[in-house]
């Protein structure tokens, strides 16, 4: 990589003194023209005010979520390194008449207590699924977004993490509903030592009867 670093620093400079002429047509070159502003009449937001409120099948389908459950939690801290396993409940709850389930969770992490909150959802406006997450055990928030598929009944969502390196991390997580009573959230993010995804936890849950 370092070597096609330099590589591509010695072309840019030679470029750059052979062809001026060819930089400064460059520098004339226009940015694109952002697109023009569409009017917002009564009539629209109106319409879209309501789609954007309005409870659809994807929120139907996350209110499967709601009641207590007991999770079963395996993680891995590097590719290959041996799991460590820790129970977790979590109590998910319908909120704002059921656009947004509201989960709280709570269990031991590395010999510490641990609590979280996520809230999940579906936005109308823009077509996807929705998951944040919180804990006691950091300051800052992840916000995830994805879709379903429905024939393997899984939510694969995305989002990045700033990494202990300094450096953005992409984090996945897939979310499987194997029945109403039993669900499996898996999670992969970046390998410490390599930058590569890797699985690094799964909770399975049961719902608690």
């Amino acid at each position: 990589m370092k070597r096609i670093t330099l590589a591509f620093c010695a072309a840019v400079l030679l470029l750059s003194a052979c062809n001026n002429k060819k930089k400064e047509d460059k520098d004339e070159v226009k940015k694109e023209e952002p697109k023009a502003w569409i009017p917002i009449d009564s009539l629209m937001m109106d319409k879209a005010w309501k789609e954007g409120m309005t409870m659809g099948e994807p929120h139907k389908m996350l209110a499967k979520c709601a009641g207590t459950w007991d999770g079963d939690v395996t993680m891995w801290m590097a590719a290959g390194a041996p799991p460590s396993t820790s129970k977790t409940t979590s109590v998910t709850t319908p909120v704002f008449g059921g656009l947004y389930q509201e989960s709280k969770h709570s269990g031991n992490m590395m010999g510490m207590p641990f609590e979280g909150m996520s809230i999940m959802g579906y936005d109308n406006m823009k077509k996807e699924y929705f998951s944040t997450w919180i804990d006691n055990m950091g300051t800052g928030i992840y916000v995830f977004t994805g879709q379903w598929d429905d024939a393997s009944k899984k939510l694969t969502m995305t989002g990045t993490m700033k990494c202990m390196n300094g450096q953005d991390g992409t984090m996945r997580e897939v979310f499987t509903m194997t029945d109403d009573d039993h669900q499996t959230l898996e999670m992969y993010g970046p390998d410490p030592q390599t930058g590569k995804e890797y699985k690094n936890m799964e909770i399975k849950y049961t719902r608690k009867k």
